[in-house]
């Protein structure tokens, strides 16, 4: 590609970047040409400083979420990693001077200055969504959770105490028998680096990873299921976040109890837009 040729593709690519971006959702374009254009506004934003923190936070979210939809409409992982490539290749040749990228910048700001002041967010799945509150931050609240149910017992899994960084898992179990342990299990990247769609979408026995609990306490009455008035919270590390972030959106994992007796009891999840669910709560509290 000659030196002119790249200039008017850079310009393309800034022309395109700006009206996908007229807003958080641009439902004309392609899920993974909507993802292009985001990827590559966050990593020109990585090396010239373009936006504030908000709206960097709100990017980033919408970039993810952007990420997913490409992954639910059929595109290959491989092919959004290639994607992204070009992406961060492109940003490198745009000038920070760049008037056009100037323009960008006037279109996030206001496309995604909505999203700073959103207090709440549904980030919809297959059969279970991710949903995402902002506000009342100094108390007990989920601030990212999804519901699912094992038996006929509500489990409520995500952020929810006072603890941003703990992910928390809250169940209500019918009868008297309680778990004494619990694990989160999920696709090992190490074992199976690719997505596993098959089936119920989690991974076999033999290519699984889990992350146990590290405590477990009786749970604050705002996190439990409409209708019932006790059950147990069961927090687990922090980093754990980072490996269900990683997971297709299309991919389910497990929350398992464990009794004394032997027994196990799994919830199922979907990974859906957990990441994108995450960076929106980065944004922090209203």
């Amino acid at each position: 590609m000659t030196i002119g040729q790249n200039a008017f593709m850079t310009k393309a690519i800034l022309l395109a970047a700006a009206a996908a971006l007229a807003g958080p959702a641009a439902a004309w374009a392609e899920p993974a040409d909507t993802y292009y254009e985001r990827a590559f506004v966050v990593a020109a934003d990585a090396r010239c400083g373009l936006f504030a923190p908000a709206v960097d936070a709100a990017l980033t979210a919408a970039t993810a979420q952007a990420r997913g939809a490409a992954l639910r409409s059929g595109a290959a992982e491989a092919d959004l990693k290639a994607v992204a490539a070009r992406a961060r290749f492109r940003a490198e040749t745009v000038s920070c001077r760049d008037p056009q990228l100037a323009t960008v910048r006037e279109r996030v700001d206001g496309a995604f200055s909505g999203w700073i002041r959103t207090p709440r967010m549904i980030f919809p799945g297959a059969e279970r969504a991710w949903i995402a509150d902002r506000t009342a931050w100094t108390r007990p609240g989920w601030r990212l959770m999804q519901a699912s149910t094992v038996g006929a017992s509500p489990v409520k899994f995500g952020y929810g105490e006072t603890d941003a960084a703990a992910l928390t898992a809250v169940v209500s179990f019918v009868g008297r028998s309680r778990p004494n342990a619990a694990r989160i299990v999920f696709r090992d990247e190490a074992r199976a680096p690719h997505a596993w769609l098959s089936g119920s979408g989690l991974a076999p026995a033999s290519s699984r990873a889990s992350v146990w609990a590290t405590g477990v306490s009786p749970a604050d009455p705002a996190l439990l299921a409409e209708g019932r008035r006790a059950g147990e919270a069961w927090r687990f590390p922090g980093w754990a976040a980072d490996r269900l972030a990683r997971l297709d959106p299309r991919e389910t994992f497990l929350v398992e109890f464990h009794f004394r007796d032997g027994s196990v009891a799994s919830a199922r999840f979907e990974a859906g837009d957990f990441a994108a669910g995450r960076a929106f709560m980065a944004m922090g509290a209203l």
